[in-house]
Protein backbone atom coordinates (compact mmCIF):
# COMPACT_ATOMS: atom_id res chain seq x y z
CA UNK A 1 0.00 0.00 0.00
CA UNK A 2 1.53 3.78 -0.93
CA UNK A 3 2.16 5.52 2.26
CA UNK A 4 0.72 9.50 2.43
CA UNK A 5 2.58 11.74 3.19
CA UNK A 6 1.37 11.99 6.79
CA UNK A 7 3.04 8.78 7.33
CA UNK A 8 6.39 9.03 5.38
CA UNK A 9 7.52 7.20 8.79
CA UNK A 10 6.11 3.86 8.13
CA UNK A 11 6.93 1.44 5.37
CA UNK A 12 4.52 -1.41 3.79
CA UNK A 13 5.68 -3.99 5.85
CA UNK A 14 4.58 -2.10 9.62
CA UNK A 15 1.00 -2.12 8.71
CA UNK A 16 1.12 -6.25 8.73
CA UNK A 17 1.86 -5.63 12.49
CA UNK A 18 -0.52 -7.57 14.61
CA UNK A 19 -1.85 -4.01 16.54
CA UNK A 20 -3.25 -3.24 12.56
CA UNK A 21 -4.89 -6.71 12.29
CA UNK A 22 -8.40 -5.85 13.73
CA UNK A 23 -8.30 -2.76 10.94
CA UNK A 24 -7.70 -5.33 8.46
CA UNK A 25 -10.59 -7.17 9.26
CA UNK A 26 -12.69 -4.20 9.63
CA UNK A 27 -11.44 -3.51 5.83
CA UNK A 28 -12.40 -6.83 4.85
CA UNK A 29 -15.40 -6.81 6.62
CA UNK A 30 -16.84 -3.61 4.40
CA UNK A 31 -15.44 -4.88 1.51
CA UNK A 32 -17.72 -8.10 2.00
CA UNK A 33 -20.73 -5.31 2.79
CA UNK A 34 -19.74 -3.35 -0.45
CA UNK A 35 -21.34 -6.73 -2.26
CA UNK A 36 -24.73 -5.87 -0.62
CA UNK A 37 -27.44 -4.15 -1.92
CA UNK A 38 -28.01 -0.37 -1.15
CA UNK A 39 -30.75 -1.03 1.35
CA UNK A 40 -29.23 -3.88 2.88
CA UNK A 41 -26.45 -1.80 3.32
CA UNK A 42 -29.05 0.67 5.18
CA UNK A 43 -29.76 -1.79 7.51
CA UNK A 44 -26.66 -2.74 9.12
CA UNK A 45 -25.48 0.69 9.57
CA UNK A 46 -28.79 1.49 11.39
CA UNK A 47 -28.05 -2.13 13.51
CA UNK A 48 -24.18 -1.23 14.02
CA UNK A 49 -24.77 2.28 15.02
CA UNK A 50 -27.05 1.23 17.74
CA UNK A 51 -24.59 -1.29 18.91
CA UNK A 52 -22.00 1.69 18.72
CA UNK A 53 -24.01 3.86 21.12
CA UNK A 54 -24.16 0.97 23.62
CA UNK A 55 -20.52 0.46 23.76
CA UNK A 56 -19.47 3.90 23.74
CA UNK A 57 -19.82 5.61 26.91
CA UNK A 58 -17.40 8.78 26.59
CA UNK A 59 -18.99 9.75 23.18
CA UNK A 60 -22.36 9.00 24.14
CA UNK A 61 -21.95 11.36 27.25
CA UNK A 62 -20.38 13.84 24.75
CA UNK A 63 -23.18 13.97 22.50
CA UNK A 64 -26.11 14.02 25.21
CA UNK A 65 -24.02 17.55 26.24
CA UNK A 66 -23.83 18.58 22.86
CA UNK A 67 -27.47 17.84 22.58
CA UNK A 68 -28.69 19.66 25.76
CA UNK A 69 -26.81 22.71 24.55
CA UNK A 70 -27.73 23.25 21.66
CA UNK A 71 -31.70 22.24 21.61
CA UNK A 72 -32.08 23.47 25.57
CA UNK A 73 -35.95 24.04 24.32
CA UNK A 74 -36.31 20.64 23.36
CA UNK A 75 -37.73 17.86 25.45
CA UNK A 76 -35.10 14.53 26.48
CA UNK A 77 -37.21 12.49 24.66
CA UNK A 78 -36.91 14.19 22.02
CA UNK A 79 -32.82 15.18 22.41
CA UNK A 80 -32.89 10.96 22.53
CA UNK A 81 -34.49 10.60 19.11
CA UNK A 82 -31.98 12.75 17.68
CA UNK A 83 -29.18 10.80 19.48
CA UNK A 84 -30.48 7.17 18.44
CA UNK A 85 -31.00 8.54 14.60
CA UNK A 86 -27.70 9.93 14.70
CA UNK A 87 -25.81 7.04 16.34
CA UNK A 88 -27.57 5.17 13.22
CA UNK A 89 -26.58 7.78 10.65
CA UNK A 90 -22.89 7.43 11.86
CA UNK A 91 -23.28 3.15 11.41
CA UNK A 92 -24.36 4.14 8.09
CA UNK A 93 -21.66 6.22 7.59
CA UNK A 94 -19.07 3.02 7.88
CA UNK A 95 -20.82 1.89 4.67
CA UNK A 96 -21.00 4.23 2.89
CA UNK A 97 -17.19 4.22 2.98
CA UNK A 98 -16.77 0.66 1.58
CA UNK A 99 -19.46 2.00 -1.26
CA UNK A 100 -16.95 4.79 -1.52
CA UNK A 101 -14.37 2.72 -2.05
CA UNK A 102 -15.21 -0.24 -4.28
CA UNK A 103 -18.90 0.88 -5.68
CA UNK A 104 -17.90 1.38 -9.44
CA UNK A 105 -20.02 4.71 -11.00
CA UNK A 106 -22.55 2.99 -12.60
CA UNK A 107 -23.83 1.78 -8.89
CA UNK A 108 -23.28 4.92 -7.05
CA UNK A 109 -24.70 7.37 -9.97
CA UNK A 110 -28.89 6.78 -9.45
CA UNK A 111 -28.19 7.49 -5.84
CA UNK A 112 -27.66 10.83 -6.38
CA UNK A 113 -28.61 14.50 -7.40
CA UNK A 114 -27.35 17.83 -6.70
CA UNK A 115 -28.72 20.70 -6.77
CA UNK A 116 -26.70 24.41 -7.63
CA UNK A 117 -24.31 23.07 -9.77
CA UNK A 118 -24.79 26.27 -11.94
CA UNK A 119 -23.32 28.08 -8.38
CA UNK A 120 -20.29 26.87 -9.14
CA UNK A 121 -20.48 27.43 -12.63
CA UNK A 122 -21.01 30.91 -12.10
CA UNK A 123 -18.40 31.63 -9.65
CA UNK A 124 -15.86 30.25 -11.31
CA UNK A 125 -16.83 31.74 -14.44
CA UNK A 126 -16.67 35.14 -12.70
CA UNK A 127 -13.05 34.78 -12.13
CA UNK A 128 -13.15 33.45 -8.46
CA UNK A 129 -12.19 30.32 -7.12
CA UNK A 130 -14.75 28.35 -5.27
CA UNK A 131 -14.51 27.11 -1.24
CA UNK A 132 -17.74 24.72 -0.70
CA UNK A 133 -17.97 24.95 2.26
CA UNK A 134 -19.11 22.75 4.51
CA UNK A 135 -19.84 20.77 8.03
CA UNK A 136 -18.83 17.44 9.85
CA UNK A 137 -22.08 15.75 8.77
CA UNK A 138 -22.52 11.91 8.78
CA UNK A 139 -22.65 11.37 5.04
CA UNK A 140 -19.28 13.67 4.13
CA UNK A 141 -17.22 10.80 3.13
CA UNK A 142 -19.89 9.38 0.58
CA UNK A 143 -21.29 12.86 -0.15
CA UNK A 144 -17.81 13.94 -1.48
CA UNK A 145 -17.74 10.54 -3.60
CA UNK A 146 -21.15 11.37 -5.27
CA UNK A 147 -20.32 15.34 -5.49
CA UNK A 148 -16.83 13.62 -7.69
CA UNK A 149 -18.91 12.04 -10.55
CA UNK A 150 -19.83 15.40 -11.90
CA UNK A 151 -17.35 17.92 -10.53
CA UNK A 152 -13.74 17.70 -10.25
CA UNK A 153 -12.61 19.04 -6.82
CA UNK A 154 -10.32 18.62 -4.03
CA UNK A 155 -9.92 18.73 -0.28
CA UNK A 156 -8.94 19.62 2.62
CA UNK A 157 -7.34 16.61 4.99
CA UNK A 158 -6.94 16.05 8.55
CA UNK A 159 -4.37 13.41 9.43
CA UNK A 160 -5.88 10.24 11.31
CA UNK A 161 -4.30 8.77 14.69
CA UNK A 162 -4.19 5.58 13.32
CA UNK A 163 -1.45 4.98 10.14
CA UNK A 164 -3.07 2.40 8.18
CA UNK A 165 -6.67 3.88 8.60
CA UNK A 166 -4.68 7.32 7.61
CA UNK A 167 -2.76 5.56 4.34
CA UNK A 168 -5.99 3.60 3.44
CA UNK A 169 -8.48 6.84 3.80
CA UNK A 170 -5.87 9.15 1.77
CA UNK A 171 -4.93 6.56 -1.17
CA UNK A 172 -8.88 5.88 -1.71
CA UNK A 173 -9.43 9.34 -1.52
CA UNK A 174 -6.80 10.43 -3.76
CA UNK A 175 -8.46 7.90 -6.51
CA UNK A 176 -11.11 9.95 -7.02
CA UNK A 177 -10.63 13.23 -6.04
CA UNK A 178 -8.41 16.09 -7.60
CA UNK A 179 -6.10 15.91 -4.62
CA UNK A 180 -6.03 16.19 -0.70
CA UNK A 181 -4.57 18.20 0.70
CA UNK A 182 -3.28 18.49 4.15
CA UNK A 183 -4.78 21.59 6.28
CA UNK A 184 -1.26 22.67 7.38
CA UNK A 185 -0.33 22.77 3.75
CA UNK A 186 -2.05 26.43 2.87
CA UNK A 187 0.35 27.59 0.62
CA UNK A 188 -0.68 24.01 -1.63
CA UNK A 189 -4.58 24.93 -0.73
CA UNK A 190 -4.32 28.26 -2.05
CA UNK A 191 -2.71 27.51 -5.22
CA UNK A 192 -5.60 24.82 -6.19
CA UNK A 193 -8.09 27.00 -5.66
CA UNK A 194 -6.67 30.35 -7.27
CA UNK A 195 -6.37 27.52 -10.66
CA UNK A 196 -10.12 27.24 -10.09
CA UNK A 197 -10.20 23.78 -8.67
CA UNK A 198 -13.19 23.84 -6.24
CA UNK A 199 -12.11 22.89 -2.51
CA UNK A 200 -13.69 20.75 -0.02
CA UNK A 201 -13.71 22.98 3.30
CA UNK A 202 -15.58 22.35 6.64
CA UNK A 203 -14.19 24.07 9.65
CA UNK A 204 -16.75 23.04 12.66
CA UNK A 205 -13.78 21.69 14.56
CA UNK A 206 -12.47 22.80 17.47
CA UNK A 207 -8.62 23.98 16.63
CA UNK A 208 -7.79 25.32 19.76
CA UNK A 209 -4.34 25.75 18.88
CA UNK A 210 -5.36 28.08 16.12
CA UNK A 211 -6.21 31.52 16.05
CA UNK A 212 -10.07 31.79 17.45
CA UNK A 213 -12.68 33.85 17.95
CA UNK A 214 -15.82 32.79 19.67
CA UNK A 215 -19.17 33.73 17.58
CA UNK A 216 -22.54 31.63 17.90
CA UNK A 217 -23.04 28.37 16.99
CA UNK A 218 -26.45 26.65 17.82
CA UNK A 219 -27.18 29.65 20.23
CA UNK A 220 -23.79 28.76 22.10
CA UNK A 221 -20.53 30.53 21.54
CA UNK A 222 -18.10 28.52 20.00
CA UNK A 223 -14.69 29.12 18.84
CA UNK A 224 -14.20 29.10 15.29
CA UNK A 225 -11.25 29.47 13.47
CA UNK A 226 -10.53 33.15 11.77
CA UNK A 227 -8.58 31.24 9.44
CA UNK A 228 -11.32 30.81 6.90
CA UNK A 229 -12.21 34.67 5.62
CA UNK A 230 -8.40 34.93 5.60
CA UNK A 231 -8.21 31.94 2.71
CA UNK A 232 -10.88 33.01 0.88
CA UNK A 233 -8.45 36.18 0.39
CA UNK A 234 -5.84 35.29 -0.32
CA UNK A 235 -6.96 32.79 -3.05
CA UNK A 236 -9.58 35.31 -4.56
CA UNK A 237 -12.34 32.69 -3.50
CA UNK A 238 -16.28 32.83 -2.55
CA UNK A 239 -17.70 30.24 -0.56
CA UNK A 240 -20.83 28.42 -1.76
CA UNK A 241 -22.78 26.06 0.94
CA UNK A 242 -22.54 22.90 0.37
CA UNK A 243 -24.43 20.01 2.50
CA UNK A 244 -24.99 16.71 1.72
CA UNK A 245 -28.44 15.25 2.69
CA UNK A 246 -28.96 11.29 3.30
CA UNK A 247 -32.54 11.13 1.98
CA UNK A 248 -35.38 10.03 4.84
CA UNK A 249 -36.54 7.50 2.75
CA UNK A 250 -33.45 5.69 2.05
CA UNK A 251 -33.15 6.40 -1.73
CA UNK A 252 -30.45 8.07 -2.01
CA UNK A 253 -28.56 11.41 -1.22
CA UNK A 254 -29.48 15.42 -2.16
CA UNK A 255 -26.10 17.48 -2.51
CA UNK A 256 -27.13 21.15 -2.40
CA UNK A 257 -24.81 24.05 -3.24
CA UNK A 258 -25.64 27.58 -2.37
CA UNK A 259 -25.09 30.67 -3.81
CA UNK A 260 -21.88 32.59 -2.57
CA UNK A 261 -22.46 34.05 0.57
CA UNK A 262 -22.20 38.18 -0.11
CA UNK A 263 -19.57 39.93 1.18
CA UNK A 264 -16.74 37.64 2.35
CA UNK A 265 -14.48 38.01 3.11
CA UNK A 266 -15.52 41.38 5.05
CA UNK A 267 -12.22 42.21 6.51
CA UNK A 268 -14.02 41.61 9.54
CA UNK A 269 -13.12 38.42 11.41
CA UNK A 270 -16.12 38.26 13.67
CA UNK A 271 -18.46 38.65 11.56
CA UNK A 272 -17.51 36.32 8.85
CA UNK A 273 -17.34 33.46 11.43
CA UNK A 274 -20.86 34.53 12.68
CA UNK A 275 -21.87 34.02 8.95
CA UNK A 276 -19.73 30.99 8.05
CA UNK A 277 -21.18 29.51 11.53
CA UNK A 278 -24.49 30.35 10.46
CA UNK A 279 -24.42 28.59 7.07
CA UNK A 280 -24.00 25.30 8.72
CA UNK A 281 -26.04 26.15 11.62
CA UNK A 282 -29.02 25.76 9.14
CA UNK A 283 -28.66 22.75 7.87
CA UNK A 284 -27.78 20.95 10.95
CA UNK A 285 -31.13 22.58 12.32
CA UNK A 286 -32.96 21.45 9.18
CA UNK A 287 -31.10 17.85 9.75
CA UNK A 288 -30.12 17.63 13.26
CA UNK A 289 -29.55 13.88 13.41
CA UNK A 290 -27.41 13.98 10.23
CA UNK A 291 -24.52 15.95 12.41
CA UNK A 292 -21.42 14.64 13.62
CA UNK A 293 -22.58 15.27 17.62
CA UNK A 294 -19.86 13.49 18.89
CA UNK A 295 -17.22 15.74 18.14
CA UNK A 296 -16.35 17.68 20.81
CA UNK A 297 -16.81 20.69 19.66
CA UNK A 298 -16.97 23.32 22.46
CA UNK A 299 -14.04 22.00 24.33
CA UNK A 300 -12.33 25.68 24.15
CA UNK A 301 -14.79 28.45 26.05
CA UNK A 302 -14.66 31.85 26.42
CA UNK A 303 -12.24 32.76 29.69
CA UNK A 304 -13.78 31.98 33.03
CA UNK A 305 -16.72 29.85 31.53
CA UNK A 306 -16.31 26.15 33.07
CA UNK A 307 -15.59 23.34 30.29
CA UNK A 308 -18.79 21.58 28.81
CA UNK A 309 -17.47 18.39 29.39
Amino acid sequence: MASSSSNDNFVASDYWHPRFWPMWMAFGGLRVAALLPYRSQLSLGKFFGNLIRVLSKKRRNILDTNLAHCFPQKSLSERNKIKRECYQNIGIALFEMAMCWWWPERRLQPLVEIHGLENIEATLASGRGVILLSGHFTSLELGGRLLALSLPFQAMYRVQKNPLFDSYLYNKRNSYLVDIISRKDTRRLIKGIKNQIPTWYAPDQDFRRERNVFVPFMGVQTATISASSRLAQAANAAMLPFYPERKSDGSGYILRIGPALENLPSGDDIEDATRINASIEKFVRQHPAQYMWIHQRFKTRPAGEADFY
